[in-house]
């Protein structure tokens, strides 16, 4: 059954000249409903921390040779549930498939036999929340960010980013941006990069996926245009 979904733009905390709550209140405007497709299950479900392997904390380290250096993320802010870790993870999806377990802020990526490598999220706010299926339509690296007219709107001072809000450690998408996609159009919601990581675990903006920098680059590095990405409901 279609799911009635509210769109926008990710958002994030506070960056030079743009308030936070200029970010939550633009984010959180609808540009239109959206229909998202039927919710695909993904297989038994069965996962948890039992056979749990967390990643070495080095993954958080700075990145200095990325475009814009990227600062070791800070992790003391982060539960350590929402540490990179690869689990237990029965599904019969392909390897591969993206699937966000928005209720428990995780995203989980299947890798076969058993086993998903899993992430720590921030997902929509309540109000905000969306499921369905779709697919990695575009990538980018370092992207550009617009404000929506309702973002303006909502925030005059947006103004200055209509056409556009350069790449950088600031940028309210981060290092990369996978953009979901549905029968060729972009339903704009997007799995994008912070490095505000007080934010991971919480519900946050109007329905964008948010990882740490280090997190959605090594997400990014894997996935290809045309990957299957489900998001359950809340």
């Amino acid at each position: 059954m279609a799911t009635t979904t509210r769109a926008g733009r990710p958002a994030d905390f506070a960056t030079p000249g743009i308030s936070r709550r200029s970010f939550m209140m633009g984010t959180a405007g609808a540009i239109g409903a959206l229909g998202l497709a039927g919710c695909a299950t993904p297989g038994a479900g069965l996962f948890g921390d039992i056979g749990a392997r967390p990643a070495p904390r080095s993954v958080y380290n700075a990145l200095p040779d990325e475009r814009f250096p990227i600062p070791a993320a800070d992790i003391s802010r982060v539960p350590s549930q929402y540490l990179r870790h690869n689990v237990r993870y029965e599904s019969d999806e392909e390897p591969g498939t993206i699937i966000v377990d928005t209720p428990n802020f995780y995203v989980y990526r299947v890798e076969g036999d058993g086993r998903a490598t899993r992430y720590g999220a921030s997902v929509g706010a309540a109000g905000f929340l969306w499921n369905g299926e779709a697919y990695i339509g575009r990538k980018a690296e370092w992207p550009i960010w617009t404000p929506t007219p309702d973002q303006i709107g909502r925030d005059p001072s947006l103004v200055e980013h209509a056409g556009g809000m350069a790449p950088g450690l600031d940028n309210p998408l981060g290092a990369r941006a996978l953009y979901l996609y549905q029968d060729g159009v972009y339903t704009l919601y997007t799995i994008y990069g912070t490095y505000h990581t007080q934010i991971i675990g919480e519900g946050f903006g109007s329905g964008c996926i948010g990882l740490i920098n280090q997190d959605i680059i090594h997400l990014f590095d894997q996935t290809p245009v045309g990957t299957k990405v489900i998001v359950l409901p809340a």
